[in-house]
């Protein structure tokens, strides 16, 4: 049995214990994997990082397995920027699907004629 939990917007100092404190529930529900949603990450400093990996302590402490996915771009670079990304579970969140550009026959079907 797998369990979840989402990350807030913004995990600072400020939000960073009770943001561990939330996982850590998640991890006393999940059976025998945890997934951690990055994907609602907006803002976010060093203290996430931290409390990424004490989530990992207690996860390994208690047998469960943990996934943190949807991470965005800039905690993936947060993380090896300090060297710990090869330590921290991350699976990148999916880029999004470039814009189809116009055909020539749409573009010149939006263009006003003189």
């Amino acid at each position: 049995m797998a369990g979840s939990v989402a990350l807030p917007p913004s995990v600072t100092m400020q939000e960073a214990s009770a943001v561990l404190r939330e996982v850590e529930q998640g991890l006393a529900q999940a059976g025998d994997r945890l997934d951690v949603d990055a994907a609602p990450l907006q803002a976010f400093d060093t203290s996430l990082i931290a409390v990424l990996l004490q989530a990992l302590r207690s996860a390994r402490a208690r047998g469960v397995a943990v996934r943190i996915v949807g991470a965005p771009a800039k905690l993936l670079a947060l993380a090896s920027l300090y060297g710990v990304e090869p330590l921290l579970p991350l699976s990148p969140s999916p880029s999004p699907s470039p814009s189809p550009s116009p055909s020539p026959s749409q573009a010149s079907a939006g263009r006003a004629e003189a």
